[in-house]
Parts: structure tokens; sequence; C-alpha cells
């Protein structure tokens, strides 16, 4: 490769390779695909119509929604008979999974359409299918001669020979049967399904209800403070924290005003909570907690509690340290005081980070152009997996947005893989969250083939424009890999029945792929192989890689210590009842003993907590996870982030079992040894004095 002279308008020349070193490669296809702004394709063909929404040719018109849920009806009804018949000549688990897949294909991905499609009539379909499987599935759920027939064979066998597997994913059909209350007596099974709805619409209210702005009368707040909020006439609404607001009054003034009580929110929860616990006790569990841990790596709350209680300890003295260091900055950068609130750490570790990085996300980001990332990610699947993401030429009607792209991921021997719909840009209506959908499962067919997983990846980044790229923030690149981490999970799992496919396995270990990648997104010699600006292919220098790997590091531990807080709150408000005093009272209580910012009296935190919901119980899955992956990182990948050995191994004993497998054994194949509490604690002990260390250096 010939040596080329810095061009003259480089800006950055502190983030970028010494003079002679500037990379003068094209970018591949792939990373030109991404950058590219897109454009609308026209079809120009006189043979090729419409190919339907995903390829299916119902999904060429809106309403093609009612024939595939008619047709899913008309398939669950022949396999119920079948299931339920004595001359059944296939295992019993083959037909409940084809009737669970029969469902899904419909269902997962009317749900998808139904949040994400820009055209109404589109979403509104699909959302009209969701709403009459979700009657069809509460239907199956109270077939007792289903029912019976599962548990028939259970415990007596099945006709048919059965292995492990068969037999651990029958047992799963079965808690899910049970979950929804059918081994009840009548009586009890209808008081089931009222606590169920009540759950189902609490949690909704009070989900909405996490995002509402406070208003409060403009004469509430001083007149140099009004302006910093939202002015409606007479009132000042907050929407949010603030957090990233350079005044400390401002701050403390959106978290005392956005926090306050909200006397109906706190009875939501309040009556969340309770019924929570009825519906646990009724099914035959002491409390919501034993019933949501159950199958999972810990397996009960007991456990749960000794882990977040030995991190706890574990926290204490290096997060300390962390809140020296936000006091240090805060008092040098605004004020003397000598304490640091709970509006304080976001901000200042953010200005920590930077000074550390010695430069701004807007100076880093034309180094991450999403071309550039999506080509670091394929080298890094390539080298892990011998993998490739080749994208696709999508068919008209294949898609619900002009600007999304198709991947699929090929194995230099074993060919297709799967396929990932890539909807990455922000548009209106869209939603805001980072999320990774399935569309449909892989699973083993009748006919010996192989039903391909097909997923979708949504993100929410900067359209790319004529003369720029969509760049990504370190912070949106971290996110990019993470959600890979799902989509590759998926893709790489070859699991026998799809009820068990790729993240569909417990939740404490459906993020171990997801932030083991974040550990791949965080080391100096996977950005090396992608961070190139997006005008000049100049590498980002190896100092501010470094710079900007051990920016991440900092404030680990306070931060892992709020998440301690968080997962012990949940723990408690989902354990014993009736809790003896306020969800407020509680929230103080485990704040003075877990966190090291003090609780500010008339806040309630606990009513911003959407997550209370959706993972009502199992908070501390994200802390488990990462647990399992910093073990897995160190183990395998820290000494090569490329290694093909270790990615092999991997995809062999974790991605290509899901859920087929309990979690536990999963973690014994790839690392020789069974989870322990104290082990999965000092594994996230370790990543942090590792991360002490080298920034020490």
């Amino acid at each position: 490769m010939a040596l080329a002279t810095r061009p003259l308008y480089t800006r950055l020349g502190h983030l970028t390779q010494g003079l002679g070193r500037r990379w003068v490669s094209k970018w591949s296809p792939l990373a030109s695909a991404f950058n590219a702004k897109p454009t609308k394709a026209l079809n120009l063909s006189l043979t090729k119509g419409n190919a339907g929404l995903f390829c299916i040719p119902e999904l060429t018109d809106y309403r093609g929604f009612y024939l595939l849920q008619q047709r899913a009806c008309d398939d669950v009804e022949k396999l119920v008979e079948e299931a339920t018949s004595p001359n059944r000549t296939r295992k019993m688990v083959e037909v409940f999974d084809e009737l669970s897949d029969t469902l899904c294909r419909v269902a997962d991905m009317a749900d998808f359409v139904r949040v994400s499609h820009p055209d109404q009539d589109y979403s509104m379909a699909a959302e009209e299918a969701c709403v009459g499987l979700s009657g069809l599935v509460e239907k199956l759920n109270t077939d007792t001669s289903l029912h019976q027939a599962l548990k028939s064979v259970i415990d007596n066998g099945d006709s048919v020979p059965t292995d492990d597997v068969d037999n651990r994913v029958a047992q799963l059909f079965m808690f899910d049967f049970e979950q929804s209350g059918i081994h009840l007596p009548a009586d009890k099974r209808e008081q089931f399904v009222k606590l169920n709805e009540n759950i189902l619409m609490l949690g909704s209210y009070f989900v909405q209800r996490t995002h509402r702005p406070t208003t409060i009368p403009k004469d509430k707040l001083p007149q140099n403070l009004r302006y910093c909020f939202n002015i409606d006439g007479d009132n000042i609404s907050v929407t949010g924290l603030c957090s990233d607001h350079y005044s400390d009054v401002v701050r403390e003034t959106a978290y005392k005003t956005f926090l306050y009580p909200d006397q109906h929110q706190l009875e939501i929860l309040d009556a969340l909570l309770h019924a929570r616990h009825q519906l646990a006790q009724l099914v035959g569990f002491p409390t919501y907690a034993h019933r949501a841990t159950r199958g999972t790596i810990l397996e009960n709350p007991e456990s749960v509690m000794k882990f977040l209680q030995s991190l706890s300890d574990k926290l204490k003295d290096r997060a300390g340290k962390d809140y020296a260091d936000i006091l240090h900055l805060k008092q040098r950068h605004s004020s003397s005081d000598k304490q640091v609130m709970p509006w304080d750490p976001p901000y200042y570790s953010a200005i920590g980070r930077q000074e550390r990085c010695k430069a701004s996300s807007a100076e880093l980001s034309p180094f991450f152009s999403l071309g550039s990332c999506m080509e670091g990610l394929n080298h890094l699947f390539h080298s892990l997996y011998n993998v490739t993401l080749q994208r696709q030429k999508t068919q008209p009607g294949e898609c619900w947005s002009h600007d999304v792209h198709k991947l699929a991921v090929v194995h230099e021997v074993y060919g297709v893989q799967g396929y990932i719909y890539c909807d990455f840009f922000e548009r209106a209506g869209k939603p805001p969250q980072d999320c990774h959908f399935t569309i449909q499962g892989g699973r083993e067919k009748r006919d010996g083939s192989y039903q391909l997983p097909v997923v979708v990846l949504q993100l929410n980044l900067p359209s790319p424009q004529s003369r720029s790229p969509s760049l990504l923030t370190p912070g949106a690149m971290e996110n990019l890999f993470h959600e890979f981490g799902h989509a590759m999970h998926s893709m790489l799992g070859r699991t026998k029945y799809q009820h068990v496919t790729g993240t569909r396995c417990s939740t404490d270990f459906a993020e171990v792929p997801s932030v083991l990648m974040e550990f791949f997104a965080a080391d100096p010699r996977v950005l090396s192989t992608f961070a190139r600006h997006y005008k000049t292919g100049e590498l980002m220098t190896p100092s501010t890689i470094q710079d900007l790997c051990l920016s991440k590091r900092m404030y680990s531990a306070s931060e892992m210590q709020l998440q301690v807080f968080y997962s012990v709150l949940d723990q408690v408000y989902h354990g014993s009842h009736p809790l003896g005093r306020s969800t407020t009272q509680v929230l103080a209580d485990l704040q003075a003993e877990y966190h090291g910012t003090p609780y500010i009296d008339n806040t309630a935190w606990q009513l911003r907590f959407g997550h209370l919901v959706g993972y009502g119980a199992k908070y501390y899955s994200y802390l488990l996870s990462r647990a399992v992956a910093s073990k897995i990182w160190y183990q395998s990948f820290n000494q090569n982030p490329f290694s093909r050995e270790s990615g092999e191994l991997y995809r062999r004993e974790v991605l290509a079992h899901g859920g087929e497998k309990p979690p536990t054994e999963l973690v014994q194949g790839m690392l020789g040894e069974t989870p322990t509490a104290e082990t999965l604690v000092m594994s996230l002990v370790q990543d942090l004095d590792e991360g002490a260390r080298l920034l020490a250096t």
C-alpha cells in the first residue's frame, strides 16, 4: 500500500494516525450500503409485483392479517385434535411446538408490525390480529383436555421414544400451562384469570404514567429557573430529570419536581404488587419473586438476594472512590458542596469521562460511521464464527420502510443461517427504544429441513444525508454491538424446537450474548479494526482508542451499585406481603443501605421505574448476565478477541442451544464450572478491579 500525505483539511489531527498512515482503501460494499443515503427503489420489473411484507404473500395488503389469523386458527384446531388423539403418531412435544410455532409466526410478526409499521392500516390490522390470537392463546391455556394430554406424557412417558431435549421442552410447556393456573380447580381458575387481567391492566396504566410530565404552577419556581423548563400558560411542565444540564440547581429542581409523589400512581403500584402476590400464592408460590425466578440460573429469590447482598458488600469501598472523584469534579466545576446528591453522578461522570478521553462525542463520531461499525461487526463475526453479513436485495413490498436493510448471515460451509432486517433510522412515530424482535424462530421441520430464524433489529440512528453517513456516538456504537449480540443468538441457534430458539431462554441468561458484545465493543483491538474517519479513511490513533476504552471503565462501581439498589428494591417489592410500610418508605430504607447518595424527602423514584412491570422480580437479570458474560470474556476472549477456537466453543456450547438446555448447563459447558452466587460476584469484581488497574497505569 502506498503511503499518503495527510490532507490539509484534516481537523482532528490528535485523533488520527500519524503522517503517512492514512487509510487509502475503499469502503466495503457492506459499509458503503449502510453509509449511503437511502433511496426509494422503483419497481421496474414487468413480472415482479408486491412480494408482501416479509415476503409473506398474504401481506401484499393489510387485510392479509385476517387471512393469516384465520389460517392459524384452523391449523391450531387440527393440531389440538392431533395432540388429544389416542392415535397420535408424533412426539407430543413436536405437536406442541408446531402449535406454538403456528401461533408465534403470526403473533410475533404482528406484534412488531403493530408498533413499528408507519402505515396506520397495517398497524391496526396487526393489532386486531394480536388481540384475536391472544384470545385463542387464552382459550388454549384453559383447555383441560390439552393439558391432560401433555401431563399424561410427562407423568407416564410418551408412546413415541423421546430424548432429554424432548423431555425438557415438554416440561417447559407444562410450566407455561401451570403459570396460567390450568391445574387449579374451576373456581380458582376463574380467580386466576381475573387476577391476570387485572395485573395486565394495572401494568399498562403504570407504564403509561411513568413518562407523564409533572406540572406545577410557575410561581412555585424562582424567575431565573422558570425558563429552563416548558412553560404552558401559568404552569411549568417538567418532562424529565435534565441529567445533562450544567446547572446543579436546575438538575435539583427537575429531580424534586419530576419525582414528586403522585398519589394515583402510588395506588396503582400498590394494587399491582398486591395482585401479583395473590396470583403467585394462588398457583402455589410463597411470593411473586419465587414464581418469577423458577427455572433461572439462581433458581430462587433467596439465592438472588445472597448474590445482590454479597455484591453490595464488595462494591461499597469501590463505589466510594467513584463518589469521591465525582465530588472533586463537582467542587472544581460548580460549588463547594461536601456531598454527592442523586442528581450529580450522571452529569459529573460524563464530564470525568470526557476529560479522560480528551475528546467529545462530536469529535469521535466521524470515526464511527454506521458503515464502518457494520464492517467491524462483519470482521468480528467472520473471525469468531466463520460467518459473514451479506446484504440482500429486497423485493417490492417486503419492507415497511424504504431505509430498511436486509442481511443474510452466511456460514462459509453451512450457508445461510438466517436473516436480519435492520431498521436503524429514526422516523416519525417509530418507538424510541432499541429492540430485537423475533419474526420467525428457528426449528427442525417435519421434512428434515430447518426453518431459518428471521429477526428485526430496531434502532433510532440519524438518517444518512447526501454528504454525511449516519455517525454514531461511542454509546450508540456500543448499543449496536449489544443488539447484534441478541441477533446472533437467534441466527446461530440450531435448536430442535422454536419454543426454545435463540433468546427464548431464562431471563437472567438472555442478556449474556448481548452483554458479551459490549466487552468486544470496549476492546481497543476490536475498535482498531474499524474506527476510521468517514471522509479521509484515517484510522483513529491507538492512544485515542485507548483513552476512549478506559473512559468507559470509569465510575463502573458506582453505576453497578445503582443497579444493585434497583434490583434489591425489585426483589423486596415482590417478596413477602404485606410490605409493612409504603413503597416509598421501602425505597428510602433500601437507598440508605444499598446506595451512595441520600434519599430526598418528598420524592418517589419508584413511580417512574417502568421496569417493575416488564421485569417484575427479574431486574437483577442484567447484573447476573453481566457476571456470566464477564466470566466468559476473561476465560475465552480476553487474550484474543478474534479467536476462532473460542468463538466456535461459544457458538457450540451457548448460542446453538437457546433455551433447550438449563442455563446452568450452558455455563457449565462453556466454562467447565457450575455458576454460584459467590463465583458470579467475583466475576463482576474481577472486571471492576481490572478496570481500576488499567485506569491507574
